[in-house]
């Protein structure tokens, strides 16, 4: 773990990728609201060029960047003027989080936000990342970069800021357990034969979170939190059996650390995402947030029950790539991508997604990994196998 000491008054260089997203805005938000703090050395986004833009204007990074290279023109006419470098295209963003910043935020969605996050990690930088799919695709990888180049990783999604917020660190051997919160999901308490017939539009409907679709539907199946099991493992060094989850549906308890001597240790917030993203942004010091206070006598009864495991399998899943090692974990993931993509353009039903995984990882060796070329092998393999799955689905 490297500490960033650096005085308060100097400030600290940042890179955003995925900027315009859910976690990305939130960053650009607070980052707005503390103008003398930061300063920003690049802004990446994948499509959406109009917030894109408006937020480069708003920043005054060195750099703008748009992964689709289709999208260059609009984005170059939009920044005419304004001093702003404008590149486009995947390496353009790689490139970009090659960059000399001190912090880089990876909220970047999905397998996308792999080699971004690791060229940032190769530089030694302090490394946020909200896109669980890096550690979850490419763990031993990711790790390994890590502790080559001296980088931080400080993690963004609530649940594991939640633990790194009260995990100790110079002493892990005094951990026991670590618990992961999930809200439930929007069908908590729906059947089989009413998630059978769930539409895109009811899954991405979050009761508590605001966030993009892909993420909302993973909630629903509560893969979600099957890949914050395999997140955890590798971030926290944790064995897959003494991580657990408990459905929290107020989502106040965000995660918990349960120690040796019984103590269990947990963080509470309200369901905000600029609370861990600021704590990451700060780190190791604190920013204020417009977040809303937590007034637990107005929130009043917390509840807790363990998950239904035949009702949401995926959980199952989860466990057992990271039981399989190698190239499992890689192959769930490519899986639940591209089945959750065939969801929500409508061409399979929402329990296709978890069989479309399952299938996918029983019948695809996960061999040993020992490189990124490795994890492109497994990706590249389960996707083919399970958009061909797809197809024959619809």
């Amino acid at each position: 773990m490297v500490v960033d000491d650096a005085g308060e008054n100097a400030p600290r260089t940042v890179t955003v990728l995925g900027s315009t997203g859910s976690v990305g805005a939130s960053t650009v938000d607070l980052l707005a609201r503390n103008p003398g703090r930061y300063r920003v050395e690049a802004l990446t986004a994948g499509r959406n060029v109009e917030l894109l833009a408006r937020q480069a204007l708003a920043l005054r990074p060195a750099l703008a960047v748009v992964a689709d290279p289709d999208r260059y023109e609009a984005l170059a006419s939009a920044l005419a003027g304004s001093g702003i470098e404008v590149a486009a295209g995947p390496q353009a963003v790689v490139d970009a989080a090659g960059r000399p910043a001190d912090w880089v935020m990876a909220a970047i969605v999905g397998a996308a936000g792999l080699e971004p996050t690791l060229a940032a990690a190769r530089r030694g930088a302090i490394v946020a990342f909200a896109n669980k799919e890096v550690l979850v695709c490419a763990g031993p990888v990711m790790m390994e970069v890590v502790r080559q180049c001296g980088a931080t990783l400080l993690p963004v999604d609530s649940e594991h800021n939640a633990i790194f917020q009260v995990f100790d660190f110079a002493r892990p051997e005094a951990i026991d357990r670590l618990i992961l919160t999930a809200s439930g999901g929007p069908f908590r308490n729906a059947s089989r034969d009413e998630m059978a017939r769930v539409t895109p539009a009811q899954a991405i409907a979050h009761p508590i979170w605001d966030m993009g679709a892909k993420i909302s539907v993973d909630s629903a199946t509560m893969m979600n939190k099957g890949l914050e099991i395999i997140e955890a493992r590798f971030l926290f060094g944790m064995p897959e059996d003494r991580i657990d989850v408990l459905v929290h549906p107020q989502s106040v308890v965000h995660s918990l650390v349960e120690y040796v001597d019984g103590s269990v240790l947990a963080q509470l917030g309200t369901p905000d995402m600029r609370i861990p993203i600021a704590h990451a942004l700060a780190w190791p010091h604190r920013i204020p947030t417009p977040a809303a206070r937590l007034d637990l006598a107005r929130a009043g009864t917390l509840t807790f029950e363990a998950p239904d495991p035949d009702r949401f399998p995926a959980l199952r899943l989860a466990r057992h790539a990271l039981q399989c090692g190698g190239g499992a974990p890689t192959i769930l993931n490519a899986a639940n991508e591209v089945a959750v993509q065939g969801f929500l353009e409508g061409r399979i039903g929402f329990l296709d997604i978890e069989r479309i995984v399952e299938r996918s990882l029983t019948t695809l060796a996960g061999d040993a990994m020992l490189d990124l070329d490795d994890v492109r092998r497994f990706d590249a393999r389960a996707r083919r196998f399970a958009a061909d799955l797809v197809t024959k689905s619809g």
